[in-house]
């Protein structure tokens, strides 16, 4: 999710954790319980900090380690240990489940939007990726704003609020879950094309988007208020050209390919070489896909330079000339 909703998450926890005495029969305890679920809640997403060193590094990184299996009992360590330092936490172990809650909230939920994380490492480093809610969902972010307007109104339930909120957002995702099966399922049967379906969500509850990758082609297209509409095709006869597999050496490519299994290349000859653009097909919108890794080739098939990221396809073209000059 973005970082609002983890950060609305963290205050939502906090209200949540009135609900244990523990927590409330002390004044420390509430701070720390406060700084335990707001940290928490936003400590895998530190892999930002991976942006310092380029996209390629970050783009390899983000949402890998920092939200894996052990980091949901490494970082409420962590944390728990630092607040402890400044505050005389009661009971250490209070500290600690709350604020596990909260990171594995954090990277239980991030599983549920088309990014994904690599929550299996280090037994295994698929990408899950459930295609169930966007990256911002109104519902979730508007649930918690719900709930804080009832927490300034009825300030001594804090607890019961948060629960229902939690309860709500529970049966929220259930559903998003059902229905996301009921729509893939209605795909399959409108267009009866063969190959792997794909369903995405968007920030609107009753817009889809679709991809349908094929043996020759893949077909984008969007679900608007129950209508399905093709918005773009590409194909894939340039999966095998020599200039996409010499690509696949360039740290920009292999970074690419090492976070999405949705890439597909298009290879433009130019007088002085090769210019091989990977598209995230997932991302496709308004004829364009914002998410990209694109390699320049010699006329020998070596690498010139390259680079990944969110770029317009302006974008590329221009950053392309900056380099190449």
């Amino acid at each position: 999710m973005d970082t609002g909703t983890h950060f609305v998450m963290g205050i939502g926890l906090y209200g949540l954790t009135h609900l244990d005495p523990s927590v409330t029969n002390n004044p420390d305890m509430l701070y720390a319980a406060l700084l335990g679920t707001v940290i928490g809640s936003q400590a895998p997403d530190l892999d930002t900090l991976y942006r310092l060193k380029g996209n390629a590094i970050y783009v390899r990184n983000h949402r890998g380690w920092t939200h894996s299996s052990p980091m949901i009992f490494i970082w409420p360590t962590i944390i728990s240990f630092i607040i402890s330092l400044f505050l005389p936490v009661p009971s250490f172990l209070t500290l600690w489940l709350w604020t596990c809650l909260a990171v594995f909230i954090h990277i239980f939920i991030d599983c549920f939007n088309t990014y994904g994380t690599q929550a299996l490492r280090p037994f295994r480093r698929d990408w899950i990726s459930l295609n169930i809610i966007n990256i911002f969902d109104p519902v979730i972010f508007g649930l918690h704003l719900i709930g804080f307007v009832c927490w300034y109104f009825f300030r001594t339930s804090e607890g019961m609020i948060f629960a229902i909120i939690y309860l709500l957002l529970i049966s929220y995702v259930a559903w998003r879950t059902i229905v996301h099966h009921q729509v893939t399922k209605w795909v399959k049967q409108e267009t009866k094309l063969i190959g792997k379906y794909t369903v995405i969500p968007t920030y609107r509850l009753r817009n889809w988007n679709v991809i349908v990758e094929m043996k020759d082609r893949v077909q984008m297209g969007e679900i608007r208020s129950g209508r399905l509409v093709w918005t773009g095709t590409i194909t894939t006869e340039d999966k095998n050209h020599l200039a996409t597999l010499k690509s696949k050496e360039c740290n920009a490519v292999a970074s690419f390919l090492s976070f999405t299994s949705y890439g597909y290349p298009q290879v433009l000859t130019r007088e002085n070489g090769y210019v091989v653009k990977w598209l995230d097909v997932r991302y496709y919108h308004k004829k364009q896909f914002p998410f990209v890794a694109v390699a320049h080739l010699d006329q020998n098939y070596d690498i010139i330079f390259s680079f990944i990221g969110w770029l317009s396809d302006k974008q590329a073209e221009k950053r392309a000339e900056n380099i190449a000059k």
